[in-house]
């Protein structure tokens, strides 16, 4: 009798995590860039009584924010596997890509508390000085996102910080608007405006960073992944009969992992559908940490009882359906043909 190693069949790559090609020169030039021009421009906002000024200071503090935990993550995320921690620091990155979002949402609370106040009482406002800062600020955030467009972005940290220094730099040509409108008509409020600008920015920033590590957190299935196409997909290959405890989530942004509880037909060679199927999922899917259980059908017994597989199916027969040896199955439960998810 060939003799089955059912338990589990476990293919994957072993570059988990923040890739090491993202090149941290790139990022720490960056960080310099920015920190540097902060501070000018809000010395120069508090002068000028500019909170769009302002406002981009402390949107810029965030972007360096989350420069600086991106190369923290880098490296965490680098020490290996050890300990309690299975996957090492893997989600290191997620942690701060969360906590970057939280922060971008809170100052976009306070920046449009402020900007509504100045709308009802405008100060004066120094056009001339903001429409300059401006638009060095738009000079500075073009360099600082051709850096990071250099780095690899496959981390959620690096493409965040990137995405955050993009909306940075929108946010800078609203503030030249409005100290253009200033210097030409005296319009006060075209700050406030433009603060309210900046504002829509980071809540959209800060809104996609925490639902996407949310998603992470929370196990969900990979964006543009789903379960049940997947299992259906499976399902459908020759010998299998029935796939059930189906589970697909993130490692880490960019490292998706599968584990499934995969059934035979009797007389199956089970280890070519195991290989099969997890060519399938890394060709198809992008899914290279795939973990199968696979068995033969009727080999789910008692301890006790003697196990025996049947003949293969006629070729061109279908196998015969699985029985529900699996009552509590952790998800959906794919069989060939149209069947409920």
């Amino acid at each position: 009798m060939t003799e089955h190693a059912h338990s589990h069949g476990h293919g994957h790559s072993h570059s988990h995590g923040v890739s090491p090609d993202a090149d941290r020169r790139w990022l720490r030039a960056a960080l310099v860039l920015l920190t540097a021009y902060m501070a000018v421009e809000v010395v120069i906002g508090v002068v000028a009584q500019s909170l769009a000024l302002i406002s981009d200071a402390a949107h810029m503090l965030t972007d360096a924010v989350s420069i600086v935990l991106a190369l923290i993550a880098m490296r965490l995320s680098a020490r290996p596997a050890r300990g309690g921690y299975t996957y090492g620091l893997k989600r290191a990155e997620i942690l701060s890509a969360q906590a970057n979002g939280i922060t971008l949402l809170l100052l976009s609370v306070w920046l449009a508390y402020e900007a509504v106040q100045r709308l009802i009482s405008p100060p004066d406002v120094t056009g001339g000085l903001v429409l300059i800062t401006a638009l060095s600020g738009i000079v500075v955030n073009l360099i600082c996102t051709w850096l990071l467009s250099k780095a690899n972005r496959s981390s959620l940290n690096v493409e965040g910080a990137y995405q955050h220094i993009l909306t940075d730099l929108f946010g800078f040509v609203a503030t030249a608007v409005s100290g253009l409108v200033v210097l030409l008509t005296g319009f006060a409020q075209a700050d406030a405006i433009a603060t309210l600008v900046v504002v829509a920015l980071m809540l959209r920033a800060g809104t996609g960073l925490v639902r996407e590590s949310g998603r992470i957190f929370m196990e969900a299935a990979p964006a543009g992944i789903d379960p049940d196409a997947l299992g259906d997909h499976l399902v459908a290959e020759d010998q299998v009969v029935e796939i059930h405890d189906l589970h697909i989530w993130l490692i880490t942004s960019g490292h998706p992992a599968l584990s499934a509880h995969i059934l035979v037909a009797p007389g199956g060679d089970c280890h070519k559908v195991r290989r099969n199927l997890q060519e399938l999922l890394s060709g198809e899917y992008g899914i290279t940490h795939a973990t199968l259980q696979v068995d033969h059908v009727g080999e789910q017994g008692d301890a006790d009882e003697v196990l025996t597989l049947g003949p293969r199916p006629a070729p061109g027969t279908a196998p015969e359906p699985a029985a529900d040896h699996c009552e509590n199955a952790h998800g959906p439960v794919h069989r060939p043909g149209p069947h409920r998810h």
